[in-house]
């Protein structure tokens, strides 16, 4: 990682004291989505719930500026111009993020030929590559719709980034980092849950715009 996003994550649990024990996951966790994008991957995401409008505020944050501006590659503006006579939208760059749940349509596809308890393993069966990082999100750890997700993903050789709370619960094992939220009572994992991938996402961020 970069100095100015080493300083950043620094910057975070001064002013978050709370958070401490994250602070070796969350790091781990920011240097896999780094190495994920710096590999040509792309980050996937997922959780019920809340945890699906977390998953889906997270892929928001990487797809377009978060905190820092994204000047789009000059490459591309060249292609554009190229192809179309004239400069690109006022677009933003964008680090690649698809969340598992962003589609009714195969998810009630599933739901009626296969079951639901494969909803989010079929579309990881069909995007997730090697290299490829999925961020899991379950405050109990004991999704019944994740697990089987977060084993086809491993399996396809992605890298299972989990954010829970309590315990860590089933998904805890199968996790190659685990952030564990430092409470009990579900919104306050989730509420937790909001910095960790704020910071996650501003840290990754950091690196590729800072």
């Amino acid at each position: 990682m970069r100095t100015n996003t080493l300083r950043y994550i620094q910057s975070f649990y001064e002013t978050h004291p709370a958070l401490a024990c994250t602070r070796a996951p969350v790091e781990a966790a920011v240097g896999a989505v780094i190495a994920c994008y710096r590999g040509n991957g792309k980050v996937l995401a997922a959780g019920c719930g809340g945890s699906m409008a977390d998953a889906e505020h997270i892929t928001g944050e990487l797809l377009k500026a978060f905190r820092l501006p994204r000047p789009l590659d000059a490459g591309f503006c060249e292609k554009y111009m190229e192809l179309f006579g004239e400069a690109p939208p006022p677009l933003e760059a964008s680090l690649p993020a698809v969340c598992l749940t962003g589609s009714a349509a195969i998810m009630t596809a599933v739901m009626n030929d296969i079951g639901g308890d494969c909803a989010f393993a079929q579309v990881a069966l069909g995007l997730a590559n090697p290299g490829d990082v999925l961020i899991a999100i379950s405050t109990s750890g004991n999704s019944r719709l994740l697990i089987p997700a977060v084993k086809v993903a491993k399996a396809k050789g992605a890298r299972i980034i989990l954010l829970t709370g309590r315990d860590g619960g089933k998904l805890r094992a199968l996790a190659d980092i685990c952030v564990i939220a430092p409470a009990q009572e579900t919104y306050l994992i989730q509420e937790l849950h909001v910095q960790i991938y704020h910071l996650i996402c501003a840290a990754v961020e950091e690196e590729f715009y800072g």
